[in-house]
């Protein structure tokens, strides 16, 4: 989900500026004139983007770390990640609302539109240098690279949608969920139990060297310092998501997701710019006409995206570490813009990345957030072994 790692190289002080005068008046917007619910989900996202930034949370590294040099802490901490989600999902979901309010899990179609979705979402993910909330928080935290992918992304997610009609139309199981098929009170023990299986699975493929990963700087002064300027440990990372993640269910009825926002942004622009959306099967009928007719600032997910990147440049600034400087050479640019599509596009397919269709599928016991990982995991591979050809490190 991130860059390996936050770069204490010069950078843009501007940006930094810019975002921290952004932080504040968006901030004083959401408490002011929009819905209470909207300032919630904006606090939520701010939490998380702080998260994520200061435990600098992966996936993308994760995976290549462990293709090139076998180190596993970071796949370890997706399971960790996993595990609480179904823990704290399981109550919620089993009962079906939350405050008098109605939820839902993230239970999705698993088919091979979405199989091939998740498996070209992998190559982008090694080409991007992230996923939806990487490419979100480190945009945040003034990448400029990353900012190039994040528009591709939104590109590739609105390509996605045009020919989604077409993929939905081949072979795909239905929407089914261990929980749907057991009860909640035999899957989530069941659950467990398979991440428990896979972990000491992992810890098969473990280098006997010490894993070097950037959350394992040595931390200084009291707790209350590194909980606001980091570098936090991955168990921190992992607990923290999951409580945000599942205060994102109770309060949006729905689990975290990120990438709808990236396909409502590129469709904006689009229209913007002339295009029809009558045109469009996607965009003609339902939700996704709904949404397009209004502001961005009543879509829950848009309303978070801003708020991860907003967290991430507050994380920024009180770690008083740099933004990476903007690397030049045509092959990362190729690779940024290509990968970027390749996220969008695979997103939209495959309804999520590791963030709506994995972790928040996979917590909810849905069938497709197990597909979606294990069709992403050899894209992966894939994608590491080409960044070679892109001068990727």
């Amino acid at each position: 989900m991130a860059i390996d790692s936050h770069l204490d190289i010069p950078g843009s002080r501007r940006f930094a500026a810019v975002m921290a005068v952004t932080a504040v008046m968006l901030t004083g917007f959401f408490f002011t004139f929009a819905k209470r619910d909207a300032f919630v989900f904006f606090v939520i996202a701010l939490a998380m983007g702080l998260t994520l930034y200061h435990a600098s949370y992966s996936f993308s590294a994760a995976y290549r770390k462990f293709f090139t040099h076998r180190q596993v802490s970071g796949i370890d901490s997706h399971l960790l990640l996993v595990a609480l989600t179904t823990i704290l999902f399981a109550p919620v979901l089993s009962q079906g609302f939350a405050f008098d309010a109605p939820v839902t899990g993230a239970i999705a179609p698993a088919g091979v539109g979405m199989a091939f979705g998740a498996f070209i979402f992998g190559i982008g993910m090694q080409l991007g240098g992230a996923c939806a909330s990487g490419s979100l928080y480190t945009a945040g935290s003034g990448n400029p690279r990353m900012m190039i992918v994040l528009v591709f992304f939104c590109a590739g997610a609105f390509w996605g949608s045009l020919d989604l009609n077409w993929w939905q139309s081949l072979p795909s199981l239905p929407a089914i969920s261990l929980a749907g098929v057991v009860g909640w009170e035999l899957a989530v023990p069941i659950q467990l139990a398979f991440l428990g299986l896979l972990y000491f699975t992992l810890q098969k493929y473990r280098t006997q060297e010490k894993e070097s990963l950037p959350n394992e700087s040595v931390r200084t002064g009291p707790y209350w310092t590194v909980l606001l300027k980091g570098p936090w440990p991955l168990i921190w990372a992992a607990v923290s998501l999951a409580v945000l993640n599942w205060l994102t269910l109770v309060t949006a009825g729905h689990p975290w997701s990120i990438t709808w926002g990236f396909t409502l942004w590129g469709a904006k622009v689009a229209t913007f710019l002339g295009w029809d959306p009558a045109t469009s099967v996607f965009w003609a009928d339902g939700f996704a006409s709904g949404a397009l007719r209004q502001s961005v600032w009543h879509d829950t997910t848009s309303v978070m995206n801003v708020g991860i990147m907003i967290g991430a440049t507050a994380a920024m600034l009180m770690s008083r570490k740099r933004s990476a400087k903007w690397d030049r050479r045509l092959g990362p640019l190729i690779a940024a813009i290509v990968g970027g599509l390749m996220l969008g596009y695979g997103a939209r397919l495959a309804y999520g990345c590791n963030i709506g269709a994995f972790i928040s599928g996979a917590g909810s016991t849905s069938l497709h957030g197990w597909v979606w990982i294990l069709c992403a995991f050899p894209g992966n591979w894939i994608g590491t072994k080409i960044r070679q050809y892109f001068q990727l490190n």
